[in-house]
């Protein structure tokens, strides 16, 4: 059901709008990275989970009605996309790194309430990435924001899904088996709830999982489940985009079932196995996911418009 939901979309808004480019504000604001990338330092000075938030909030917004910054929209009646459980674990961090974005660059006259705030989370996703010692790539500009968010439009991957159920939710938006591995990369930096490996601890252990990496976390997690309590996701350098994501999930330390799969799976263990020899390898994949995620059902002034405020449709 889920596949004939996202091809029907598909048929409906296709991957790139023809608008896209890397110089789309050359001439309307031509100081806008700078502007995007100075407000970015500044969150992650105040905050050591800026970027990871700001990343996951780029892929959750991508990937439920396209990138169209939908994923910040507040309803007052409490139906929007960050409502729905699976946004719950969204960090604030993220939020309020687009919010900062927005105010420099609407604080420059040339800039006011002419840059959307999907392609300021796009640039701010990149720089995220990028000022932790990730790759750099042009970001392709030119989205519109979308009007609606709803709970019931967010389908997202899970922590428990399988190799085939992941394949199938990512090819159904133009992206494929390395670019699944590859975008999952982006575990190398940010945490995640106990709720989300707690059946992988209790009431006995994963056999996938290193013994000693799963002693290590029932000493962080207790088996009476706390939604509040967080791990790494790469404990090693977890500050930092590199490629260690790759290393643990050689040695059966992926903390989640759907990172630890793609090392167990031998359709997908090369690709994990490449990354973690060649950090060039995985940084060059993943600009080229992040590009390709970046085109999925982009909006255009026909369907959409330049927020004002990020939180509100205008």
């Amino acid at each position: 059901m889920i596949q004939i939901i996202l091809s029907v979309i598909l048929v409906l808004y296709p991957y790139r709008a023809a608008s896209l480019s890397t110089n789309y504000y050359a001439n309307i604001c031509p100081n806008l990275e700078n502007l995007v990338r100075g407000a970015v330092q500044q969150q992650m000075a105040q905050s050591p989970i800026t970027a990871p938030a700001t990343l996951r909030l780029f892929f959750h917004d991508c990937f439920v009605n396209g990138c169209d910054a939908s994923i910040m929209i507040i309803n007052p009646n409490g139906d929007d996309e960050w409502h729905h459980p699976d946004d719950f674990t969204l960090k604030p961090d993220g939020f309020f790194t687009v919010l900062r974005a927005k105010a420099a660059v609407d604080a420059d006259p040339r800039c006011t309430n002419k840059v959307s705030c999907a392609d300021i989370l796009a640039l701010a996703a990149r720089d995220s990435v990028l000022l932790s010692g990730g790759p750099y790539w042009p970001v392709e500009l030119g989205r519109y924001d979308g009007k609606v968010s709803t709970r019931n439009s967010v389908v997202l991957p899970h922590p428990d899904y399988s190799l085939d159920k992941l394949y199938q939710m990512f090819s159904a938006f133009g992206l494929d088996q390395t670019d699944l591995v590859a975008l999952s990369g982006g575990h190398t930096f940010g945490a995640a709830s106990c709720a989300f490996i707690n059946n992988r601890l209790y009431p006995t252990t994963d056999q996938t999982m290193n013994p000693q990496f799963a002693n290590q976390l029932r000493g962080t997690c207790p088996a009476a489940l706390n939604p509040n309590i967080f791990v790494f996701l790469d404990a090693t350098t977890f500050a930092a985009f590199d490629n260690a994501y790759y290393k643990n999930l050689q040695q059966g330390k992926g903390l989640l079932a759907s990172d630890q799969i793609l090392y167990n799976d031998p359709r997908t263990q090369g690709t994990v196995n490449m990354f973690a020899s060649n950090q060039g390898a995985f940084f060059q994949a993943f600009t080229n996911a992040m590009t390709k995620l970046g085109r999925i059902q982009v909006k255009s002034a026909l369907n959409g418009e330049i927020r004002r405020d990020c939180r509100f449709p205008n």
